[in-house]
């Protein structure tokens, strides 16, 4: 059995921009509340979608979940604030790590809790097309749950037609984002420590391996012959 899909999630894992994401969910729930979000509550809703992340901060915090509508509006226009004035990139070797996957055919995807609206700048920010850089994408948009629920990763199969979760990797900086892959029973679940959590914080969910970077990642299947023959 060899990997045919390695299954990426965008802010933090592989593109860098900065924690900026976090900081305006935070922030929007406190202005609009006037409630402090501690970092654990925070930390319980990375890598779902923001809508969603919304509803259960207001809820956990003792405020209205009805409000969220009105959050996520406020929170959706000042992330778009913030990424203009902000440089995305992808972080170091992702690049490479990419193109090495895609050589030897695996396909490679991007998963998100953004919807496509805020995705598709990213995107455009590091460079990357669907169907020339990467060879899918899936969105809040997409799926009717986001993480830590499987959906967005049986979409990226659909989309790049895997069919067996044991030719998955899912890789992601979160705990939702390990739970998601852990769900969707992939072959490998791994997490990265370029973004939201440490190595202690992803350590204690369900994984398969701990990586310093989506870098790393070629080099891990090709040591345990996971990797297609290829160019």
């Amino acid at each position: 059995m060899t990997i045919r899909l390695v299954c990426l999630d965008m802010a933090g894992t592989t593109i860098d921009e900065g924690g900026v994401v976090y900081d305006v969910l935070r922030s929007s729930v406190e202005n609009a509340t006037g409630r402090r979000v501690a970092d654990d509550v925070l930390a319980r809703w990375t890598g779902t979608d923001k809508h969603g992340a919304i509803t259960g901060l207001l809820t956990e915090i003792g405020d209205d979940p009805a409000r969220a509508d009105e959050v996520f509006a406020v929170f959706s226009r000042r992330l778009d604030e913030a990424y203009a004035a902000t440089q995305a990139t992808l972080f170091h070797g992702v690049r490479k790590a990419v193109r090495s996957l895609r050589s030897h055919g695996v396909k490679v995807a991007l998963q998100t809790g953004y919807t496509l609206e805020v995705a598709a700048p990213l995107l455009d920010a590091v460079g990357w097309r669907i169907g020339h850089d990467i060879d899918a994408i899936a969105t809040a948009d997409d799926v009717s749950a986001s993480r830590p629920a499987p959906y967005l990763v049986f979409r990226t199969m659909e989309a790049t037609g895997v069919r067996s979760v044991d030719e998955v990797l899912v890789a992601g900086d979160t705990p939702n984002d390990l739970g998601a892959g852990h769900n969707a029973g992939a072959r490998y679940v791994v997490g990265v420590l370029t973004g939201a959590a440490d190595a202690v914080q992803l350590g204690r969910h369900p994984h398969t391996h701990l990586l310093p970077g989506v870098a790393d990642i070629p080099a891990l299947l090709a040591e345990a012959g996971e990797l297609p023959a290829g160019g």
